[in-house]
Formats: C-alpha cells, structure tokens, sequence
C-alpha cells in the first residue's frame, strides 16, 4: 500500500494555535541541544560545542557512493571504491560522518522513543540530498521483518521516510518493499557476514510491483555501515522495475 502524508492547508487560527502551544513547551520543557541537552534559546538545534563536532558531509563527494574527499577532484569525480565494486543503488547521500553526535541522535531516536527528532533529522537529510528527494517519484523505508517490529513497536528508518514525505509532499510507500525474512541483527558483524545475512531478504509483493516499476526511489535508512543492507534492497526494487535507486541516510560509517 502507498501511503501519503501531505503538507495539507494550515489555517491562521492552527498556526496561532500552535505557536501558543510551543511557547507553553517551551516553558514545562526548555530547549535543549539535542547533541549534549545543555540549555538552548530555541528547540531543535545544537550548541556550538556539537555543531562543531558533527562532521556533515559536504561537497567535494563521490557522486556514487556519497562518501567526501579530502580535497576537491573536480565536478562528478567517482571514488575508486565505486569503480571497483559499483553498487546495486545508484547514488547515496548522508547527513554526517557517524561518529558521537550522529550516534546520539539514532540512539535516541531508535530505542529512546524520541520520535520528535525524526522531523529535525529529515530537515537535514533533505538538504543534504542536494535536491535528490525532489526528483524522486516515492519514498521507501528499509522494512523491519514483522516480528521485530512487534518487539521494538516502531520502524525508525519508516519515521524518518514519513517525515520526509511529510516535509517534501511525497508519497510514502509503506509496503511497496517488504522483508520476508527475520534477519540477525547487523551490528557486530563483519562486511562478509552482513552481506550474506540479508541475502534475498527483501521482495517487492507481486500485488504492487505495478506501483513502483518505472519509478524513481528514494530508499531510506537510519545509517549507513557497509551498504550491505541498502545493496539488498535496491537489487530487491531494480528486480521489481524501478528504474533509478537513490539512498539517503541521516548517516555514514567512514570508509575504511
């Protein structure tokens, strides 16, 4: 099923309304910096402190894999790494480098119920596609297996897709891309280990291949570590006939 969550028409009294509410938040909760929680004038933002210390990404990047240089090699330079092994998805973005602000941030976002950070940290991520999400034609999660979703309750890569939807207008295609399989859990495990453990994991439903074949996708997880996840899904959708495969990511681990 495609799912939408679109701006929608804000009436004068709703915006009166909600700019009460914040100030009434604002006053129970003061805003703090998302990175270390020390006061802030405002909410949803960092202190210099963490500004500083999260490495965004920005241009000069692999065009491919999205992964910055050191010094600028011209417009559309590809990194060595996407030569040699090319990968299933077409290009990809990232927010930040993971390191202790980003780690925070998805922490607390997955397993600390902070579901509020996903519309700041979409905020981010859309700049940070460089105008990719605008050209895409929907948005897809990386699914969790049914059975782990249960268990955690919520899907934090879906949160941040439907907040982009929400901030972009874009459709949210919530089970256009499923995992049949219960995967072991990647963390911990060696690139090779990842790759074979979401082997075949995906699948695009024969009910809405329909749906998606032709289309433009905007693949979208939490953080990106070895690619082995994303690669699985994107060879998922390119089987099913989308025709171009865009992964964006709040972050990246560094390539080695």
């Amino acid at each position: 099923m495609v799912t939408i969550d679109p701006p929608g028409q804000v009436s004068a009294v709703r915006k009166q309304a909600g700019a009460l509410w914040s100030r009434l938040v604002s006053l129970v909760y003061p805003p703090v910096c998302l990175g270390c929680s020390v006061i802030m004038t405002r909410h949803g933002g960092l202190c210099a402190t963490c500004w500083s210390g999260a490495e965004f990404i920005e241009r000069p990047y692999c065009e491919v894999l999205g992964v910055p240089f050191a010094h600028d090699q011209g417009e559309g330079t590809i990194s060595p790494a996407a030569f040699a092994e090319p990968p299933d998805y077409h290009r990809a973005r990232a927010v930040m480098l993971y390191g202790d602000i980003a780690a925070s941030l998805v922490h607390r976002l997955k397993y600390n119920d902070r579901l509020d950070l996903a519309s700041i940290m979409a905020a981010w991520m859309v700049r940070a596609g460089d105008g990719l999400v605008e050209k895409a034609d929907v948005i897809v999660p990386i699914p969790l297996h049914r059975l782990r979703l249960l268990s955690r309750r919520y899907n934090q890569s879906a949160e941040l897709s439907r907040a982009l939807a929400r901030l972009t207008g874009k459709p949210h295609g919530i089970g256009l891309l499923v995992r049949r399989r219960q995967t072991r859990q990647q963390v911990g495990l060696g690139e090779k280990a990842r790759q074979r453990n979401v082997r075949g994991a995906f699948v695009v439903p024969d009910t809405v291949k329909a749906d998606i074949a032709g289309k433009r996708v905007l693949l979208v997880d939490d953080v990106y570590t070895t690619g082995a996840t994303v690669n699985a899904a994107a060879r998922a959708l390119k089987r099913a006939g989308v025709a171009d495969v865009t992964v964006l990511t709040f972050a990246r681990v560094p390539d080695p």
